[in-house]
């Protein structure tokens, strides 16, 4: 379920932030959104998505809910976004056997649409991450002008931005502060 983190943090920063990289984030809505994400799913979770009439919309809903539970300032708060996520969802365990791989657990929202069953999916990752790695292992980008989201899954907790690109950025900035 940690595979999810990446694909949940893109999804929030497809839609939330005002300021990404350094620069005006350009947040795509409707079918621009849609079409987006897609990009970054596999080819059956974007079909179920792109067969969505609205699913623009259900998208930026879910970012958003995403986004908050990611942000939350105490963990109680973050933990009853997760939970109210995982309850509107409809969130269902079941097994799978994918090829060349042991049966293993999914979650998928038992909801009308493909984009439900992803909120499903990703709420229960969100709170699988909070049972495995503790509440504070969600972030906002400490880069000037980024204001993305990351999930830290590394094993000592020290991730404190979005991309590589802000890490470089920052580095790059505190190097010419500290020479002139």
């Amino acid at each position: 379920m940690t595979g999810q983190a990446p694909l949940i943090a893109e999804l929030v920063n497809l839609v939330t932030p005002q300021w990404r990289g350094g620069g005006r984030a350009r947040r795509p809505e409707g079918e621009d959104l849609l079409r987006a994400f897609a990009a970054l799913t596999g080819e059956r979770t974007a079909a179920g998505l792109l067969a969505v009439p609205d699913a623009g919309v259900r998208l930026a809903d879910l970012a958003r809910e995403l986004g908050q539970a990611l942000l939350a300032a105490e963990p109680a708060d973050q933990a009853a976004r997760i939970n109210a996520m995982i309850r509107r969802y409809g969130a269902q365990p079941y097994l799978v056997e994918d090829v060349g791989q042991p049966f293993h657990l999914h979650f998928h929202g038992s909801g009308e649409t493909a984009v439900e069953a992803l909120g499903g999916e990703f709420a229960t990752a969100l709170a699988l991450i909070v049972d495995g790695y503790g509440p504070d292992r969600f972030g906002q980008c400490a880069a000037h002008q980024c204001e993305a989201v990351y999930i830290d899954l590394t094993r000592n907790s020290s991730r404190r931005y979005c991309s590589a690109a802000c890490t470089a950025r920052a580095k790059t900035a505190a190097y010419r502060s500290r020479q002139g």
